[in-house]
């Protein structure tokens, strides 16, 4: 929940003070442009596009203007969702990690080092297409919470350990994914995801 018009297109009213914090374990991770198999206990799977970034550094409780020092390099990843899950686990007050944090549903591209990318982290441009159109575009200008913050803040609940990944949040745009079809993520025009659903 880190993009105001992504909130409003899920219908979240409530302001929040402090970020949206899940997690997902390591078998969630999906690389190297392997395909993501639809799961048979979701009928309503949908993408959200995110900058992820990689921790470089062990670090706990850090402070927002040393945030900076704890990641190197980025990249594009998909948030897979099983929103049906989600609404049904909301709707009792659970938790909703089964929703996020299943096999495969963490899908990440080519880490790229910051550097490459211009060094500044609120200021990358960054799409998703579906089968050569696009069908989400966002940029780190307009998220909520700055990544330094978002660092800061989990780092106080809890160590962040090198090779951890950080999703930050998904823009505007999300939606379904069926078999067969092409996702592509870029970084400004460098192409840095690219799988097939199976």
């Amino acid at each position: 929940m880190n993009y105001a018009l992504h909130n409003q297109e899920l219908g979240h009213t409530v302001e929040n003070q402090e970020p949206v914090i899940f997690m997902k374990s390591d078998s969630a991770i999906l690389k190297d442009g392997k395909p993501f198999f639809l799961p048979d206990f979701s009928s309503e799977i949908h993408y959200e596009t995110e900058i992820v970034v990689r921790i470089c550094r062990l670090g706990k409780s850090i402070a927002p203007r040393f945030a900076h020092r704890y990641y190197d390099a980025v990249t594009v990843g998909i948030d897979f969702t099983a929103r049906d899950l989600q609404r049904k686990f909301r709707s009792c007050g659970n938790p909703w990690e089964l929703s996020k944090g299943f096999d495969g549903s963490a899908v990440v591209g080519t880490f790229v080092p910051l550097e490459q990318v211009g060094g500044d982290v609120q200021h990358l441009d960054f799409h998703l297409d579906i089968d050569g159109r696009e069908v989400q575009h966002g940029h780190t200008s307009d998220m909520l919470f700055r990544v330094d913050d978002i660092i800061a803040y989990v780092s106080r609940f809890m160590t962040l350990k090198i090779g951890d990944l950080l999703f930050t949040g998904t823009p505007v745009g999300v939606g379904p994914v069926s078999i067969g079809q092409h996702l592509q993520g870029y970084l400004g025009e460098e192409k840095l995801l690219d799988f097939y659903v199976r």
